[in-house]
């Protein structure tokens, strides 16, 4: 009987191709962390490393960026702060993903805030003069950049407007502050890209669309948001539990639902990650490595952006910790260590732009063979959400018409291999690093190339790898003789 873990590729069909949809945008925390100098070094990496091209983030009008601000009953527009950030991201090869939110105070027809760092979740008490501020701003950017480099960039507006937490208005309102907004941007030029609804959970698209249509508004993208905690579970259950509610692959069927909805238009999830807690351990494990590689893969085809939220736990909506493995989003830690899922988009970044259909398992493995040049790729994951059972498994591989002058090398992310995590427990939890720890983290954080045997039979190439649970391979076969 044949292992149910054996999977064959007949390299002579045909391929697809493969754009890195995910590189298009990385999520972070909010405008005033980009003046950070830690904050700019990490994105630069990420950038360099992993190879991001916009970043998101929150408040780029909120008050603590002085972007309006009323000085005696007169409105003083102020985007210096504002400038640094973009000036930074031009110099670093990124562009942003703007957000335009939140409420200047000066605008805001309410008190109700957001956050650690409190910004303005109401609707502007007047919706001309908003207008206006967003016309000032981005009419101010192009000049500054130039038409041609601002067409690049994406103006969403707001975010996740459904939920109360970020907006006391209504459904309408919301509509109403897109309107506005696209009316300021679209008067500067007509083809500087807005979009939304920016929402949690996949919703209000079709609602969004068909108020474009009727009011003949400009819609050039669809933004949403998912995570695999939304909707699980009972109230009061902790992160596990309603992961462990969850269902595997649940992101993929809501991105299929979305880019149905959305039609013609392009999808960008602006958000998305292991879970919504910004305190979740398994941020940090090998688990999120898995599940971020498996949910990117099987993401191909729905989107054009696929947004992780974030880069960096350089990240203080709840309050900014200082102990080096908290559980935050960032696939960096505060220093800087990386994260397995780090790895895990470094893999990614590594991968070629042709695919070969998928093959699936009725277990917890899955597998794709990618075609990079001459080289060719199998990516493999082990991957199952918790209380979900998972355990070693063999994975045996087999490709058709494959010739001989072939070497393979294979690099992991699992508990024992590039787990910076794992370290930092080995070494009792250290509350703070000293630059030697921060040394020795890093090193155990780094992928490790190793060989793996081939077995040539006629004209297949063979060889089986061992799949510890939560972990991801990236095996590579190379020509010798190029």
């Amino acid at each position: 009987m044949i292992d149910k873990n054996q999977f064959e590729w007949d390299i002579k069909t045909k391929t697809e191709m493969f754009p890195h949809f995910w590189e298009h945008t990385i999520g972070s925390g909010h405008a005033t962390l980009a003046l950070r100098a830690d904050w700019q070094k990490q994105l630069k990496r990420c950038h360099d490393e992993l190879g991001f091209k916009h970043v998101r983030f929150h408040g780029i009008l909120s008050d603590d960026m002085g972007t309006l601000v009323d000085e005696e009953d007169q409105f003083v527009y102020s985007f210096f702060n504002a400038d640094q950030v973009m000036d930074f991201l031009l110099s670093a090869g990124m562009r942003p993903f703007v957000e335009l939110s939140f409420m200047p105070g000066a605008l805001a027809s309410g008190k109700k805030t957001v956050f650690h760092y409190h910004s303005n979740v109401t609707p502007p008490k007047d919706y001309s003069k908003w207008e206006t501020l967003i016309f000032k701003l981005v009419k101010h950017w192009a000049e500054r950049y130039g038409l041609d480099e601002v067409r690049e960039w994406f103006f969403e507006v707001w975010n996740e407007p459904n939920l109360k937490s970020f907006w006391t208005g209504s459904q309408k309102d919301y509509f109403t502050l897109y309107k506005h907004t696209v009316k300021a941007i679209k008067k500067i030029d007509k083809q500087l890209r807005t979009g939304g609804p920016a929402t949690a959970k996949n919703e209000w698209i079709k609602e969004f669309i068909d108020f474009c249509k009727k009011e003949k508004l400009p819609v050039d993208f669809i933004s949403t948001h998912h995570y695999p905690t939304d909707a699980f579970g009972k109230p009061g259950d902790d992160t596990e539990a309603q992961l462990a509610e969850s269902k595997r692959s649940v992101l993929q069927k809501e991105a299929a639902t979305t880019k149905q909805e959305a039609g013609n238009l392009p999808v960008y999830y602006t958000e998305w990650s292991t879970s919504s807690n910004p305190f979740d351990k398994l941020h940090d494990q090998a688990y999120a490595s898995a599940f971020i590689t498996k949910t990117i893969m099987e993401a191909r085809g729905f989107v054009k952006g696929y947004s992780y939220w974030t880069f960096s736990d350089i990240f203080e909506e709840n309050y900014f910790s200082s102990k080096p493995f908290h559980g935050g989003f960032g696939l960096l830690n505060i220093y800087g260590i990386p994260k397995p899922a780090y790895r895990a988009y470094q893999l990614l970044h590594d991968l070629g732009e042709e695919i070969f259909a998928q093959k699936f398992s009725d277990k917890t493995i899955d597998a794709w063979l990618i075609k990079k040049e001459n080289d060719f790729q199998l990516l493999i994951t082990n991957s199952a959400l918790p209380e979900h059972r998972v355990k070693t498994e063999t994975v045996f591989l087999h490709l058709k018409n494959f010739p001989k002058k072939y070497t393979g090398k294979i690099q992991r992310v699992d508990d024992t291999h590039a787990n910076a995590y794992c370290q930092w427990q080995n070494m009792g939890k250290p509350e703070s690093l000293s630059p030697k720890d921060v040394r020795k983290l890093e090193e155990s954080s780094a992928l490790i190339t190793e060989e793996i045997d081939l077995t040539f039979s006629e004209n297949m190439i063979s060889f089986e790898v061992e799949m510890p649970p939560q972990g991801i391979a990236l095996i590579t076969l190379m020509m010798y003789d190029k």
